[in-house]
């Protein structure tokens, strides 16, 4: 029985690596973000767009709680959800947390191509995104700093991790 829970700004390869995570532990993998999209039927960003962040961040634990009910899978988590309400708390409660961490320069170079699927930074340009990922990192950080393992997500050897985190399984 393993939850795993991928936490890290935006653009870090939660769910790329998740993916590939999953895959080589055997195990579900769930992209929040994704799954919320479905279950609304409407895009992450006509949410934040019709109804605002405070109600996305309500739909993101709600839909967090779920999961928790839940057994074998690895989630990756939207980048602001461990940072609301006891969300981390509730990941480390429950699994195994870990934090994909990168620089805000390689998240810029990252993002810079992606923002229009990304409503917080969809219409900014190279030098407000640097600053927009700078200052919200910050404010971040403590959160993700709480996860119960971080890794460089840059270059991440995803068998390596794959085998740590089984070890860890198997010793809970």
């Amino acid at each position: 029985m393993a939850k795993i829970f991928l936490v890290g700004y935006m653009g870090c390869g939660k769910s790329t690596y998740g993916k590939k995570l999953a895959s080589v532990l055997g195990l579900e993998f769930v992209d929040m973000d994704y799954a919320i999209e479905v279950e609304e039927g409407r895009s992450i960003s006509e949410i934040f767009e019709k109804e605002g962040e405070e109600k996305f961040r309500e739909r993101e634990k709600e839909f967090l709680k779920k999961l928790l009910k839940r057994d074998n899978l690895v989630v990756s988590s939207g980048g602001g959800a461990p940072c609301f309400f006891n969300n981390m708390q509730l990941m480390n409660e429950n699994g195994i947390s870990v934090y994909f961490k990168m620089s805000v320069d390689s998240l810029v170079n990252r993002l810079i191509n992606a923002k229009q699927k990304r409503p917080l930074i969809q219409n900014m340009n190279e030098s407000d995104l640097h600053d927009f990922i700078k200052e919200s990192l910050t404010k971040r950080e403590p959160f993700y700093n709480l996860a119960h393992f971080k890794v460089k997500a840059k270059d991440l050897k995803v068998d390596e991790l794959a085998e740590f985190l089984k070890k860890e399984i198997h010793s809970r």
